[in-house]
């Protein structure tokens, strides 16, 4: 089945509720940490968050390469709907950290490479989606692959202070890390299902422009 044929969800409120309640779920089940006691599953559901919306920047700029080649406008759509999805994701990622940093820092630390350097991306990327709705699709595709190269570049090469390099892959609990790749699954889920209804409303807007 190809990406401009795939079906409406079957009633979309609904399984997005199912899809919180067991993200939700499954951050209350997760296991503790010695050092963090409780706060270890918000640092849990930060961390499976972040690398979510790194997922969807990737997959904007993966299927916006895919419109290019093939001269889809449908794919276009598709690559619009994941970077729109990845900043939400983005955005709600830098407002958790603000609240991660308080509960485990007791305070927050503005100079944090790993806070600074995604608020600035972040800022980089809603002028940028903003700017993007004024030209043709393939635009978007053009600057989800950029930013996305951009994005990896900049974490993959970011310092950190205080924040820990991969808490979650360098431990060797495996519930936590079976807990965390749950939460990653569940989270991706829900990424799509936001990203089908942002494309599913891109497409009936357009062509409803078309036919007026």
């Amino acid at each position: 089945m190809s990406w401009g044929t795939i079906p409406p969800m079957p009633k979309p409120i609904l399984w997005l509720l199912i899809t919180i309640s067991a993200v939700l779920l499954v951050t209350m089940l997760a296991p503790l940490e010695e050092t963090l006691g409780t706060n270890a599953r918000i640092v849990y559901f930060h961390g499976a968050w972040v690398w979510v919306a790194m997922l969807l920047f990737i997959t904007a700029a993966l299927v916006g390469t895919g419109g290019l080649v093939t001269r889809r406008t449908i794919l276009h759509e598709w690559s619009r709907a994941f970077g729109h999805t990845a900043l939400l994701f983005w955005i709600a990622f830098l407002l958790m950290s603000l609240y991660v940093m308080q509960v485990n820092w007791n305070g927050i630390f503005w100079a944090e490479p790993r806070f600074r350097i995604p608020l600035n991306m972040v800022v980089i990327a809603m002028l940028l989606q903003i700017g993007l709705t004024f030209f043709p699709l393939f635009w978007t595709s053009l600057a989800n692959i950029a930013y996305a190269v951009a994005l990896i570049y900049s974490m993959r090469t970011i310092e950190a202070i205080l924040h820990p390099i991969s808490p979650i892959l360098s431990s060797d609990a495996g519930g936590i890390q079976l807990f965390f790749i749950t939460l990653l699954i569940l989270l991706a889920f829900f990424g799509f299902q936001i990203a089908h209804g942002l494309r599913s409303w891109e497409h009936n807007r357009r062509t409803q422009t078309e036919a007026g």
